[in-house]
Order: C-alpha cells, then sequence, then structure tokens
C-alpha cells in the first residue's frame, strides 16, 4: 500500500511538472532531464505556482494542508507560488468527512469513535 501511495506522488509530481522545482544540484538536473525525455508529451503551460497548488489538491487533505501552511511563509517562498497557494486557505473543495472516518478507522484498525472516545 505504501509503495502504491510513493508511485502515486512521484506520478503527480511528474504529471504536474514539479520536476522543474528541483534543478539544484547536477543529480537533480540528470534526473529532469530524463523525465524531459521520457515524459516528452506532457503540456506544462500552466504557471508553475497553479501546477503545484493542483499537484497539491490532487495529493489530498493532508498536501492541501502543506500548502496553506506553506502559502502563509512568503520569506520562504516567491510570490508568485506563494500567491497561487493562498487560494488553497479558502477555494478548495471540501473533503468528505465519511471518508475521513472510513480513512481514520482503516488507519486505526477500530471504530474511529471509540479511539477518539478513549481519548476524552
Amino acid at each position: 500500500m505504501r509503495f502504491a501511495r510513493a508511485f502515486f506522488i512521484l506520478w503527480v509530481a511528474i504529471r504536474f511538472g514539479l520536476d522543474e522545482f528541483a534543478s539544484s544540484n547536477a543529480f537533480l538536473r540528470a534526473i529532469r532531464a530524463i523525465i524531459r525525455a521520457v515524459f516528452f508529451s506532457r503540456r506544462l503551460d500552466q504557471p508553475r505556482g497553479e501546477r503545484l497548488r493542483l499537484a497539491l489538491q490532487t495529493l489530498g487533505p493532508i498536501f492541501v494542508k502543506f500548502g496553506q501552511v506553506l502559502s502563509t511563509r512568503r520569506d520562504l517562498i516567491p510570490l508568485d507560488i506563494a500567491d497561487e497557494l493562498a487560494y488553497l486557505q479558502d477555494r478548495v473543495e471540501p473533503f468528505d468527512s465519511i471518508l475521513v472516518k472510513e480513512i481514520l478507522n482503516q488507519e486505526f484498525d477500530e471504530n474511529v469513535d471509540r479511539v477518539f472516545g478513549k481519548l476524552i
């Protein structure tokens, strides 16, 4: 299951062209060149901030939350990216609460109401 999740994260990163963010050293530039050669048909017309936001939304609520936190740190990231990530503050589709319960039940291997009932 974790391998599948890691593969999905990598696929989303490549699909949205997030490899462009990783050009700080020679090794990463080489990987980026390979990705460009293999996935030559992908369209990267959108600005990098928008592609990052869409990738985070595709990856799910935890990644959206990361983007929300990152958007508040304008001292750490370029303004074009921060502006786009700010859309995650109040313009993202709501996450179904039933799905949240299902995920928590699966992760805790028992009913979420009992798990959190023990904490209170």
